[in-house]
């Protein structure tokens, strides 16, 4: 969507696969944002929904990251900058997550 709310943002959702994380990925694009559809283990249910976000005229990358290990979302956070050049939006929706109250200063 070109005027979308969120025309312009980059978001990465944790647990996009799946579920709720998946529809969550699917409305921000519906609402311009480039997304990073995160999963742990299922990459072909991350897949599915970059196409669907592409057929729709979104952009979507899926990339894999075990947010539960700090190494693999610094190296997911790495990975989301050299695909869209910038993070604004970080939704957290898998099962597990790392948390470091500085973290968010680092945006």
């Amino acid at each position: 969507m070109k005027n979308g709310k969120l025309n312009g943002k980059v978001a990465v959702v944790t647990g996009a696969s799946k579920g709720i994380g998946a529809g969550i990925a699917k409305e921000f694009a519906a609402e311009g944002a480039a997304v990073v559809v995160n999963y742990a283990s299922a990459k072909s249910d991350a897949d599915k929904i970059v196409d669907e976000i592409s057929k729709a005229g979104g952009k979507a990358v899926a990339l894999q990251a075990n947010v539960a290990k700090k190494s693999e979302v610094q190296r997911l956070f790495t990975e989301t900058e050299k695909a869209f050049g910038k993070i604004d939006i970080r939704y957290e929706c898998s099962g597990l997550a790392s948390y470091d109250p500085g973290s968010a200063e680092t945006f």
